[in-house]
Parts: C-alpha cells; structure tokens; sequence
C-alpha cells in the first residue's frame, strides 16, 4: 500500500466504510475466550489506531456496540454482524484486521493471552507469545 494512501476497510456487507489517514500501530493477536467469542475464531487480529486519524466514511448509523463494564467494547455492524473496530469510552482505538482492504503493510507483532487459546489451535513460531497481555511498555 502507497503510504500515501488512507488506509480504507468495510464491513462483510459493505454498508460500513473507513478510512485511516496514519498507519496502523501494535498489531497482535489475542487467544483468550473473549476474543474467540467476539470474533467467532480462534483468535483475534487487531491493530491500533490514532484515534484522530480514524473516519467513518458510510454507514455509522449502521453500528452496533457492545460495552464492558470498563468502557472498552466493540462496535458491529447490524446488518452482517461483522467486528469493525474497538472503542474505549465511545472512541475508536483500534480495528480489525479483517475488516481492512488491501494490504495494510504490517505483520502480526505478537500473539497474546496465549495461555487460554483453544486446545485445539497451533501458533505458528517465529513471532512473540505472552501467556498474558503484552509486556508493558517502559514510560
């Protein structure tokens, strides 16, 4: 992808569209049950985002969210059902990698909560596992 470019994606049915004027951040993907769940696989993809950088191009009308207790949740669409993205207090922070068109230029960083992945899903090596959430960065 030209890094000119906006980084665009959709939703499976298409009435939902993005775009991100910056590059993607941190790209993981997360094993615990949680994620299984809310992404209907073995695991989740997911990068993060400047939240500033972050456009609903169509269809935000179109969104459905679900919202822990902490604030952080995840945001649908109600048409396919697709996981567009996470928000934490009503903000985009970060998207799905499925969702993305074209290619995002990055690769997974690293897999976590990798200590309650399925029983039945291999991770391939070559790329950092933590048993939990990622270390913590250094302030």
């Amino acid at each position: 992808m030209n890094k000119s470019e906006p980084i665009t994606g959709e939703c499976f049915c298409g009435n939902i569209t993005y775009q991100i004027a910056g590059s993607l951040q941190d790209p993981r993907s997360c094993h615990c049950s949680r994620c299984r769940k809310a992404f209907s696989s073995q695991a989740s993809a997911y990068a993060l985002v400047n939240p500033n950088e972050f456009t609903w191009l169509s269809g935000e009308h179109l969104l459905t969210s679900y919202v822990g207790k902490d604030g952080f949740g995840l945001q649908f669409c109600k048409i396919c059902g697709s996981t567009l993205c996470g928000i934490h207090k009503g903000i985009v922070h970060g998207i799905t990698l499925g969702c993305v068109n074209g290619n995002p230029d990055i690769e997974l960083g690293m897999h976590i909560y990798v200590g309650s992945k399925a029983s039945w899903e291999t991770i391939p090596d070559g790329i950092p596992q933590y048993e939990e959430g990622p270390p913590k960065q250094p302030q």
